[in-house]
């Protein structure tokens, strides 16, 4: 018998990304009958600044328990540096904060958080050492080194693109990705963060840059996919996603 699931999303009003690639790698699956719905919740959002990731922080019980009004198997808060932003482990508050808002509705569901999917995605991956790529302004770019540090991963290098404006974020072809790699040192790492950001587009390079480096690669879209099939219990198996997705990697309790 089919398995429906119903995916809640908590998305920044000017994101254009998460509700096009996480449905994409759900869509790739072969691995079960499992069909996937999307319902979201939009929270405003601009530019990416601490001040406007705070209001987002602030709003996100109210889309919780909206996203909990279409009865959803799980929820998916999918703004990596909004969490992250606001101090180390965040993502345990912010995930309990968002399962109480939605138990309020008379809804049980996992919560996912696209910050602690990208700790746990790189824990899976066993990578102690990572280099990082992230669309951010610098100060931002730190904000999220500083927060996958204090999860015990060191960050080895990281490289900026210096896009304030979350629409043009979601704007960026994500091939170009593949020319930033030259920028960052990842000698010695583990494995590369091709997109520390889930509105920047990266799902078409991630195996491309796989090849490139001959390291695991992954991106917060690809961590939270992880963390989403992981959490209902089902195989994490993604053709064409990388590494992480490869049908291998146990999830992890860690970052839940």
């Amino acid at each position: 018998m089919s398995r429906n699931v119903r995916v809640g999303l908590i998305v920044p009003s000017s994101n254009t990304t998460m509700e096009t690639e996480i449905p994409a790698m759900l869509a790739r699956r072969t691995a079960d009958d499992a069909t996937f719905t999307f319902h979201s919740s939009r929270s405003r959002l601009h530019s990416v600044t601490t001040d406007e990731l705070k209001r987002m922080v602030d709003d996100a019980e109210r889309c919780a328990f909206e996203v909990s009004d279409a009865a959803v198997d799980v929820i998916g808060y999918a703004c990596l540096v909004a969490i992250m932003a606001q101090g180390a482990g965040y993502h345990h508050i912010a995930e309990d904060r968002l399962a109480r808002a939605a138990a309020r509705n008379g809804v049980t569901a996992p919560v996912v958080t696209s910050a602690g999917a990208l700790i746990e995605g790189v824990q899976a991956l066993g990578a102690r050492r990572i280099a990082v790529l992230a669309p951010y302004m610098k100060p931002i770019t730190e904000l999220v080194v500083g927060y996958i540090e204090d999860a015990g991963i060191e960050v080895v290098d990281s490289h900026s693109l210096e896009v304030s404006h979350n629409l043009s974020v979601g704007r960026i072809d994500p091939l170009t990705l593949l020319d930033h790699l030259d920028e960052l040192d990842v000698d010695g790492v583990d494995a590369v963060v091709l997109s520390a950001c889930v509105q920047c587009p990266s799902l078409p390079a991630i195996e491309r840059a796989e090849d490139r480096l001959g390291k695991p690669v992954l991106s917060a879209a690809v961590a939270t996919t992880f963390r989403i099939l992981g959490s209902l219990g089902l195989d994490t198996t993604v053709p064409g996603a990388g590494s992480l997705l490869d049908g291998t990697r146990a999830t992890l309790v860690s970052a839940s």
